[in-house]
């Protein structure tokens, strides 16, 4: 089934390709200005056919209401990204957000996978990080039309610590994703009930499992269920890109970076995501 989707407010398309493009496992055309989504067992493609301020979408490989949804919440689509810049346009981010005015939080295609990937990057400079998520769904993921799947947590919940070790895990990230992913094959963990929890109940649950600290829970909360205001103090990347947004000698400290979020809220997602593609 196919679909075309008009969007009634200003929407930056290159800009979130773009940033989907830095993760070698995503199915992304920049020249084509297309991206290839793997969803449950389908793959859908989305490809851009309008303008900055007349966004336009073809959706190709849609096979249920279910998909235009998610498909639709994945890419902003159905929020209107116009009282973001409004808001911004009245803080010290007024130039940030005019320079970026339009990109939408793009979340990532499963819960399981933000949770699986925020795992694996813990601790790890970020080219490892990718390299070690490639060799993670390669080895346990299934590859169609060129788009990868990631593994599913009944897979993984069956690993031995030693296998995953062998592809330079460390023993306890090894046990945190069989542990975690046994909990989810169990229905001990359910992660799609979260949609209509408290970002507070959601990061106290998350945090009861080993391998899940704030810094995780709130990347499940950004990047896997697209909350729209949240700014991970301790991110070392926001604070470096607040040092050259500001000129500052030094990174802010948290007390210098919280006397801002007030300003910002209700938007914080947004002031975080535009920082971070500021400095990528």
């Amino acid at each position: 089934m196919t679909e075309m989707i008009e969007l009634p407010f200003a929407y930056r398309f290159d800009e979130a390709i773009a940033r989907l493009a830095l993760d070698p496992l995503n199915k992304v055309d920049i020249h084509k200005q297309q991206v290839k989504v793997p969803l449950d067992q389908t793959i859908i493609t989305i490809q851009s056919i309008g303008t900055f301020q007349a966004p336009t979408f073809i959706l190709t490989g849609i096979e249920s209401d279910q998909h235009f949804e998610r498909i639709k919440s994945i890419f902003h689509f159905h929020r209107n990204l116009e009282p973001v810049s409004t808001h911004f346009s009245q803080t010290n981010l007024k130039e940030l957000f005019l320079k970026y005015e339009g990109t939408p939080i793009i979340t990532d295609y499963s819960l399981y996978a933000n949770l699986m990937k925020s795992i694996i990057h813990q601790q790890l400079n970020l080219s490892f990080a990718r390299t070690l998520t490639e060799r993670f769904v390669h080895s346990f993921g299934e590859q169609r039309e060129g788009v990868w799947f990631y593994p599913t947590p009944e897979k993984i919940a069956l690993l031995e610590i030693d296998t995953l070790r062998n592809m330079q895990f460390s023993t306890r990230k090894a046990e945190y994703i069989i542990g975690i992913s046994k909990a989810i094959a169990e229905g001990e963990l359910n992660l799609d009930a979260f949609a209509n929890d408290t970002d507070e109940t959601i990061i106290k649950t998350l945090t009861k499992y080993r391998g899940i600290g704030p810094w995780t829970a709130e990347s499940f909360l950004l990047f896997g269920l697209g909350r729209e205001n949240l700014f991970p103090l301790a991110d070392i990347g926001l604070q470096n890109s607040l040092k050259q947004l500001w000129n500052m000698e030094q990174k802010p400290s948290k007390e210098e970076i919280s006397s801002h979020l007030e300003a910002w809220s209700p938007y914080l997602s947004y002031a975080a995501l535009y920082l971070w593609r500021n400095i990528e």
